[in-house]
């Protein structure tokens, strides 16, 4: 979706009896916070709030961050996490992790970067019964730190910190990733990449951010702990790092990794048949009360990831892993068997491996699993928000049509109408699929088509469907 590319925006696509209808979140960088209803209408936006990802929470509350580090200190470090109401007051803030000095500017900052949990929900989208906690509770945060350890690289380290925090943002429980190296099951050949290059930003201050966490949630109530697997306890924390090709279980109660795929995934039959896992985001486990419950949801970007041998396409061994697709997958933690998957070829075509390609975001991006079985995916760098059924049809497609953001959309969560009290719910219009073959920009003959290929391209911008009320304005 280029420039030159004449395409709607907007809600797309609608079908009320086939999606789980409901209000969408989204972070939309240089904007705020922005939540729409099914057929793209901006119902609020907190301006200025750059969740990391915003979160929803009942009574219209809303979690983010209100700073940026400058990245020269510090790759991606939100300076605060905060809970606000419906009109913006905040009603909760963390900030106190660590005491920085950038320049002369000393003050205290969170870290927090990727992904956080409020206590009550597991995994931050909404779950029947299993609500976030609004005026009381802990919150585990995903941080950074800067730390050297020699043992990885003689490179500063941007290493991943779990802590969680009291609601007075007292720090009662900490995890350090640089100290579990030995668990995470690199070869030799992985351990000298990272030793000469750990990922090293020239923008973030020059740390090698080594693991690259960016999702991390608990596991809650579930089956496989119900039958007595101690791994699947519903305290410990799952995480995946994509830098690193790694997804995990850690024990909340000891800190040792109890369960791992990655990186190497050639490593057993089972891990063959899956597929290599390539710079992913947003593994978790399928919350008790959903379709799927148990299984472990992950958006496979694909892109470039992983640390191994030098080649034509990795003169040094880093982004060692490349592939020119995304996919989700649904897995079975135990036996590891592949429940549902759904790559590009559902969008239709005959050659697998060029179909794959229309559905790719190689970073950001996440997919959530819908009360009714659909799942919300969202296709980050490409601002597009979906919704498929299990057998893969889309009944709902949105893409993110405000003129004054970047072009990227971290993460999406659909969340039910009695969350936001503050407002009626929504008319529910259905907006049908177009059919591409048969479309053509109001004023165009067939014999102009041809012409619009030097069309600067803003059309595409300002088109909107009949059905798509929303100005794409905030």
């Amino acid at each position: 979706m280029g420039l030159y590319s004449v395409y709607p925006m907007g809600t797309t696509i609608y079908d009320p009896e086939k999606a789980w209808n409901g209000y969408t979140l989204m972070q939309c960088q240089g904007i705020g916070a922005i939540l729409v209803d099914m057929n793209g209408n901006v119902v609020k936006c907190w301006k200025g709030v750059q969740g990391f990802p915003n979160k929803l929470l009942p009574g219209g509350y809303l979690m983010g961050s209100l700073g940026l580090r400058d990245p020269k200190f510090g790759y991606q470090d939100q300076t605060d996490l905060v809970q606000i109401d419906w009109d913006g007051k905040v009603v909760w803030k963390f900030d106190k992790k660590e005491l920085v000095d950038d320049d002369g500017d000393k003050r205290w900052i969170a870290r927090q970067h990727h992904d956080y949990q409020r206590e009550g929900n597991p995994v931050g989208y909404y779950v029947p019964g299993m609500e976030c906690k609004t005026d009381s509770g802990n919150t585990l945060i995903l941080c950074h730190e800067d730390v050297y350890n020699k043992r990885i690289s003689e490179h500063r380290l941007l290493d991943d910190v779990f802590i969680e925090v009291d609601w007075e943002g007292n720090i009662v429980w900490e995890w350090h990733a640089n100290k579990h190296f030995a668990e995470l099951g690199f070869d030799e050949i992985a351990k000298n990449v990272l030793a000469r290059n750990p990922n090293n930003h020239e923008n973030g201050g020059g740390q090698g951010d080594w693991m690259h966490i960016n999702s991390m949630s608990t596991l809650g109530p579930n089956k496989w702990y119900d039958a007595g697997d101690e791994r699947f306890h519903p305290d410990n924390i799952i995480w995946d790092a994509r830098e690193a090709n790694i997804l995990a279980i850690i024990s909340k109660k000891t800190g040792k990794i109890v369960w791992q795929i990655g990186p190497d995934f050639t490593k057993t039959k089972e891990l063959r048949i899956m597929g290599q896992i390539i710079g992913q985001h947003h593994c978790h486990m399928i919350p008790k009360g959903l379709p799927g419950e148990g299984n472990i949801l992950v958006f496979d970007n694909g892109g470039w990831a992983g640390y191994g041998m030098p080649s034509r396409t990795s003169k040094d061994g880093t982004k060692a892993d490349i592939r020119d697709h995304s996919r989700i997958i649904e897995f079975d933690p135990v036996t590891l068997e592949v429940v549902w998957e759904f790559k590009g070829l559902a969008f239709g075509g005959m050659l697998g491996l060029v179909a794959n390609s229309k559905f790719y975001s190689p970073l950001i991006s996440s997919a959530q699993r819908l009360p009714n079985g659909n799942t919300l995916i969202t296709e980050g760098c490409y601002m597009r928000m979906f919704e498929v059924t299990p057998e893969k049809e889309v009944v709902w497609e949105f893409i993110a049509p405000f003129k004054n953001m970047r072009e990227m959309v971290y993460r999406a969560y659909r969340y039910p109408y009695d969350y936001v009290p503050q407002v009626e719910k929504p008319v529910e219009t259905p907006v049908k699929k177009l059919d591409c073959h048969d479309f053509r920009v109001p004023g165009a003959s067939d014999s102009e088509i041809k012409e619009m290929t030097e069309v600067e391209g803003t059309l595409g911008y300002n088109f909107k469907i009949d059905a798509c009320v929303t100005d794409g304005q905030v």
